[in-house]
This record gives structure tokens, sequence and C-alpha cells, in this order.
């Protein structure tokens, strides 16, 4: 008889934190690049003293990237929330496991995705369900 594996060992739950906290810190200095860039663009848009006349399609412009900036930054945001809830579930050694069906989720997948909490199987059928 074949015993089902449960649980990520710690040498696995070592290799899948470390892979977490690089697309961290990747993630935070892209964030600070976003918030840099952001600013930037605040503080061209308000200066008077320019020599050209402003022109209202380039405050459009201007209006308009800070936005899609802004979107970035909260979907980055998000994304770091999910980094760091894994990174908690690994403490408590729920990482990795499926909270729908209880089954260790596929490696390629946790690669993938690290911070999913569902097997490739439950989420395609909770997709499935909601189309």
């Amino acid at each position: 008889m074949v015993t089902k594996k449960t649980q990520w060992n710690k040498k696995e739950l070592k290799y899948f934190g470390t892979r977490i906290l690089k697309k961290r810190r990747d993630l935070i200095v892209e964030m600070g690049e976003l918030r840099e860039n952001t600013h930037i663009a605040d503080q061209s848009s308000t200066t008077g003293d320019s020599t050209y006349a402003y022109h209202m399609a380039d405050a459009g412009t201007d209006q308009g990237e800070r936005e899609k900036a802004y979107y970035w930054l909260a979907r980055e945001n998000n994304y770091l929330r999910y980094l760091e809830r894994a990174l908690v579930m690994i403490d408590e050694g729920t990482f990795g496991i499926c909270q729908t069906c209880g089954d260790l989720i596929d490696k390629e997948r946790l690669d993938e995705v690290p911070h999913t909490s569902s097997c490739f199987s439950c989420k395609s059928k909770a997709t499935q369900k909601a189309t």
C-alpha cells in the first residue's frame, strides 16, 4: 500500500520559502520604481515654470499614466499580501495543501503560483462553476 504524502518536508518548504522571498524582494523593488515614477509624474505635471504651454492633451496623457501606475501599485500590493500569507502558511505548516480537498498541490503549480491555496483540479472546478 502506497502512503499518500500529506505535507511538504522541511527541505521542500525551505525551497518554496526561498523562492517566495526572492519574488517578494523583486516585487518590492518594482513597487518602489512604480512609486518613484508616479511621484515624478505628479511633480512634473504640476510645475508652472515650464517654458512651453501646458496642453490639455498632455495633461490627459499624464493623468492616464498616473492612473495606470496607481492601478499597478494596487495590483502589486495585493500580490505582496498573497506572498506574505504564503510565508505565514509555511510557518504554520499549511503551505502547499489544497484548502478544498486537502491534497498536496503539485510542485509545478507552486513554482508558478507560490501563493495558491488550491490544487489545479479544485481551481479548475471552481472556475467552471463560475462560468
